[in-house]
């Protein structure tokens, strides 16, 4: 009896592992008949199992997320090693893959999950490309599982919703970082350094016979050498790549209510966007658009080639990608001048063969109104205008350095947490320095994404002496990070940190006067200063409402006098050049060692 019952033992553990490692190569997606996504806790559970099972792959927590789960990351390196500086200097190409920032668009997250069981399994990643694959970014969203989260979609039969905890859409935050997930992403993106960024979506917006579609980094917004590159190399090499294996593809379509036989406009990802984001560190950014309409199993098999496709460019290229990548960074480091703007350039535009369907008018069955749809029964194809082409509208020249005030500490926190090299002012100083005033700007009147965002920001630049105070920064733009800084530190750039609300504070003036009281003191200024009772004279010739208003022409007093408080509408990140620095230097040092070309 005993030996039968020991037996028995030893054969339910075999048969145990052998189920363990039978489940290891099925996803839940494939284990329930692929219309089903995993769950959150399925997905980190399946890649648990990988890490247990397979010596080159990591599973790490990498931060915390606002559903109070850490975000983790799985690394795939057949040299085993998990040191992504190591990585760099055995230049290997890193490349990121990030799923579920949209959670009901769960296509990523399902395809990442058998490329890497399939790249362990058959142990074929080649060894000069290193995978960084966050499983789930949007956690929240994802354990907020309904049938009903995207009304339009084909499949899966349930999945996750497009906001976080926060309700924030977490592909609109990677400059302003309002969620702990962007902070998260920050900082495993600037540990990372990838040269290479994949961020899984499906589209939506029109109907087409394409499986999958693909946004890139606006190949201008990369620079002199990586968008030559990406768009004439890469992307073309990705859609040959996708056309041999059945599954042809297309830019991503941004139509909204017109018939793409019109042609399109590229989606102009700005810093907000996750490829934005990546083009300001010099990364290649790509965005897969699977369509919604199409049976989720083919869009999964469409996501999976694509990331396979990319894998496979990225090994067979691997001395190009790291070589452009590292001549991008030493010439954005020479730069005199960057753009912070940009606008459609109608001169220029790609021609592009697109399958269609017919975009016809019928009418509703809700209305009873004309309403207009896609006709699957009638295809076709054409040439269309793929404007793809944008223009700076608006340049900044790179300062020698920015330094900011220690009470601004909310950027300064993005700025580290964005890896920027920064020291602290060892004595309280006086330093000549360029300082822009706010002249005017339009704040949203609805709210977007928790804020109400600065635009049409226009400055007046000026040369001040300003008293910084012991612990206040300074921060060299001759770094990896000059664009980054650029792009978030000059005020009237798109996505700026001004243009994210996070100074409106200046914009609010704190100290004030009572008429009755401030008219006496006026009066006697006026009596000091002839020159500007000429220049209060003068308005009122120029202005009739100006002349018929004795509260105008008092605070117009106000703030040409010494009472008006000199930080109101004054930005907080002041401006060194050679020149201020030289003139600085000469009767007060900077406590820093701006570095240069020579110094190298």
């Amino acid at each position: 009896m005993l030996i039968t019952n020991k037996y028995l033992y030893l054969w339910t553990i075999l048969f145990l592992l052998h189920f363990k490692m039978a489940y290891s190569q099925q996803t839940p997606y494939e284990i329930h008949g692929k219309n089903y996504t995993a769950t959150y806790q399925e997905c980190i559970d399946f890649y648990k199992q990988l890490d247990e099972e397979h010596d080159q792959i990591a599973m790490l927590e990498m931060g915390m997320t606002d559903a109070g789960l850490p975000l983790h990351i799985v690394l795939l390196n057949q040299g085993m090693d998990w040191n992504p500086a190591q990585w760099h200097r055995n230049r290997q190409v890193v490349i990121l893959i990030n799923n579920g920032i949209h959670p009901g668009e769960p296509d990523g997250i399902d395809a990442s999950m058998m490329l890497v069981r399939n790249l362990a399994k058959n142990q074929n990643l080649p060894s000069n490309v290193v995978l960084a694959i966050i499983p789930v970014y949007n956690i929240g969203g994802c354990l907020n599982r309904s049938a009903f989260n995207r009304v339009d979609q084909e499949g899966p039969e349930s999945f996750g919703s497009r906001g976080n905890s926060q309700n924030l859409d977490l592909n609109r935050d990677f400059i302003k970082c309002d969620s702990k997930e962007a902070r998260a992403f920050t900082e495993l993106f600037q540990w990372l350094q990838p040269d290479i960024f994949i961020d899984n979506h499906v589209s939506d917006g029109a109907d087409y016979p394409y499986v999958m579609t693909l946004a890139s980094t606006q190949h201008q917004k990369l620079g002199k050498v990586m968008g030559p590159y990406l768009q004439n190399i890469f992307e073309p090499a990705l859609y040959r790549s996708m056309k041999a294996n059945g599954n042809p593809i297309i830019p991503y379509v941004n139509v909204w209510g017109k018939d793409a036989k019109e042609g399109w406009t590229q989606f102009f990802d700005s810093p907000r966007y996750s490829t934005g984001y990546a083009a300001l560190f010099h990364t290649f950014g790509f965005t897969p658009e699977t369509h919604m309409l199409k049976p989720y199993p083919l869009r999964v098999q469409a996501t999976l080639q694509l990331m396979e496709s990319i894998i496979g460019f990225s090994t067979e290229n691997a001395d190009d990608i790291l070589n452009i990548r590292k001549k991008s960074i030493e010439q954005a480091l020479e730069e005199k001048s960057f753009p912070i703007n940009w606008q459609l350039d109608e001169t220029q535009h790609t021609d592009i063969d697109f399958d269609g369907y017919a975009y016809k008018t019928k009418t509703s069955a809700v209305s009873e109104l004309p309403v207009k749809y896609y006709d699957r029964q009638e295809p076709y194809t054409t040439k269309i205008k793929f404007n793809n082409y944008y223009s700076p509208s608006q340049w900044v020249d790179a300062p020698t350095a920015y330094i900011i005030p220690q009470g601004w500490w909310k950027v300064i926190e993005l700025l580290q947490l964005n890896g920027v090299e920064m020291k602290r002012l060892k004595n309280d100083t006086t330093i000549e320095v360029e300082a822009y005033h706010i002249k005017g700007y339009q704040s949203t009147d609805k709210a977007y994404e928790g804020h109400h965002a600065n635009q049409q920001t226009s400055v007046e630049k000026n040369t001040i002496s300003y008293a910084f105070r012991k612990g206040d920064y300074i921060i060299p733009t001759y770094q990896q990070r000059k664009r980054y800084l650029i792009e978030t530190l000059e005020p009237h750039a798109n996505d700026s940190y001004f243009a994210w609300n996070y100074f409106d504070a200046i914009l609010v003036q704190k100290e004030g006067y009572s008429d009755y009281a401030y008219e006496a003191l006026a009066a006697q200024y006026l009596i000091e200063n002839p020159v500007l009772k000429s220049l209060l004279i003068q308005k009122r010739k120029e202005d009739p409402s100006f002349a018929a208003s004795a509260s105008k022409q008092l605070d117009f007093v106000f703030k040409h006098s010494p009472y008006y408080e000199k930080g109101h509408n004054l930005y907080p990140v002041f401006r060194i050049n050679e020149k201020q620095k030289e003139n600085t230097e000469k009767s007060d040092p900077i406590p820093y060692e701006f570095k240069n070309k020579k110094d190298e």
